[in-house]
């Protein structure tokens, strides 16, 4: 049996890592030059650094056991420091009550109560954009605080037009009180993944967990080939058959395990009714443009990363890589930071010249004051299309007969952020990779697009510790 993994992220990486065990024949398809997709790690002025801000944490007892049969040892437990910028304060998160406090000041703080409060007497109703959603669990004003301006600035759209899924996905049941609850006990006995103070990190970048699953996947007979961007799925009386490369190449395979992205292999089937294709191209990724700076400094401030709440910065994001794991930076004696940028192909920012995108991320960090009078001695940056499927209002009125159609398509498994559509974190797409390969060995029949919705509370829990899986109940 020939199968054939088209894409090398995290959740086709797991996939044909686990299926090479037990079969030669498994081949993995990368348009990039690397494994890793929005996890991969890169090699920038003599250091290790990752795509953007990459934390591993999971409760799943599956994924935690895969993650460690690759990593091994050679990992640490980071201890979580992020915090919010906004008016040129900075505040805990997860919400630290005595630390808002100061820098609210008590009126401020006051009004915030009151406007939660008043949300609490509103009798609650369904919500079905993220503003509501946010603005009944936290209040208007901590909501228009804390989550519009960042929120806005990641997805291009009103959260007024942003889909409460994205909510309910990211922050699940978090509400206010959850937050002043765990601030209180310290983080004791939360199970909110946005609120855990410590992560799993192996000592090689987040990229490394993939690329040894790829060294895996040769060793065990497959293939891993790099450079080599999938032109389409070929399909014969609703059953896949083959893939053709961009170089017009064509092969057979008889089970096809696809994270391209799902607009994209869409567009590329045969056959696909204009109803399909008129859905298709109503959903929509998000770009990323990532700013990379050296700051000729060691100890600039403690925070993994920041998140940008000030509307006078167009950054929403800013990562200090010198704060994860020390073999990142070895002996250097510089720090290097990531600025991220969002935008669509339209925006005019996705077509600038590295040097503008470079003298922009240089401004926007001093103005921070994060580093000071540190000198900023290089720069460069790093562009990711696709990287975020927009949940805007009504989106699932496009998604879902998308999803069906590729289901009653034969031996076609369709997993990962980009190929299911789905905001995955690591471990929502290393588990789509577990199950989409017990779906081939074992004839599973897992529902792939249940992940990240309804696969977070029934299964076994575990976390991992730097001595290994520990249960989590």
């Amino acid at each position: 049996m020939k199968i054939a993994v088209i894409g090398a992220g995290p959740a086709g990486m797991t996939a044909a890592y686990e299926l090479s065990k037990q079969m030669p024949g498994v081949d993995v398809y990368e348009a990039s030059n690397s494994v890793g997709g929005l996890a991969k790690s890169i090699q920038l002025w003599g250091q290790t650094v990752d795509i953007g801000p990459h934390r591993f944490f999971s409760s799943d007892r599956r994924v935690n056991e895969a993650w460690l049969e690759v990593v091994g040892s050679d990992y640490e437990m980071v201890n979580r420091l992020t915090r919010i910028y906004y008016k040129k304060k900075f505040y805990h998160y997860p919400l630290k009550p005595f630390d808002a406090l100061s820098n609210l000041g008590l009126w401020e703080a006051s009004l915030c109560m009151l406007s939660f409060f008043k949300e609490k007497l509103v009798r609650e109703s369904e919500h079905h954009t993220f503003e509501s959603w946010v603005t009944s669990r936290f209040g208007k004003r901590l909501y228009r605080m804390f989550f519009k301006t960042y929120t806005e600035k990641l997805w291009g759209i009103k959260c007024s037009e942003l889909d409460a899924d994205f909510a309910a996905q990211r922050i699940k049941k978090l509400s206010l009180w959850e937050a002043v609850k765990n601030g209180i006990l310290g983080g004791k006995g939360n199970k909110h993944k946005t609120l855990v103070d410590e992560f799993a990190y192996p000592h090689g970048g987040t990229g490394m967990v993939y690329q040894r699953m790829a060294d895996a996947v040769t060793k065990n007979g497959g293939r891993v080939l790099l450079n080599t961007p999938v032109q389409r799925v070929i399909t014969q009386n609703g059953k896949v058959s083959g893939i053709q490369t961009q170089d017009g190449v064509i092969t057979h395979y008889d089970y096809i395990i696809s994270s391209m992205p799902m607009t994209l292999l869409v567009s590329r089937l045969p056959d696909v009714p204009q109803t399909i294709l008129d859905a298709n191209k109503k959903l929509k990724f998000r770009n990323t443009i990532l700013v990379y700076l050296m700051v000729e400094e060691k100890d600039l401030f403690p925070d993994n990363w920041i998140y940008v709440h000030s509307s006078e910065l167009l950054t929403g994001r800013i990562t200090n890589f010198r704060n994860w794991v020390p073999e990142l930076y070895g002996d250097s004696n510089s720090t290097i930071m990531a600025l991220e940028y969002w935008c669509y192909d339209e925006d005019e920012i996705w077509t600038w010249s590295e040097e503008k995108l470079v003298e922009l991320g240089k401004k926007e960090l001093q103005m921070t004051g994060l580093i000071q009078n540190g000198k900023i001695s290089a720069g460069k940056t790093y562009r990711i299309p696709r990287c975020y499927p927009v949940y805007d209002n009504g989106y699932k009125d496009n998604l879902k007969p998308v999803e069906t159609f590729l289901s009653s398509i034969e031996n076609l498994l369709v997993i990962g952020r980009y190929g299911a559509f789905k905001y995955n974190n690591q471990d929502h797409s290393i588990l789509m990779g577990l199950l989409a390969s017990e779906n081939i060995l074992q004839g599973a029949k897992h529902n792939l697009w249940d992940i990240n919705t309804d696969y977070d509370s029934y299964q076994e829990e575990s976390v991992i510790t730097r001595t290994g899986l520990k249960s989590g109940k």
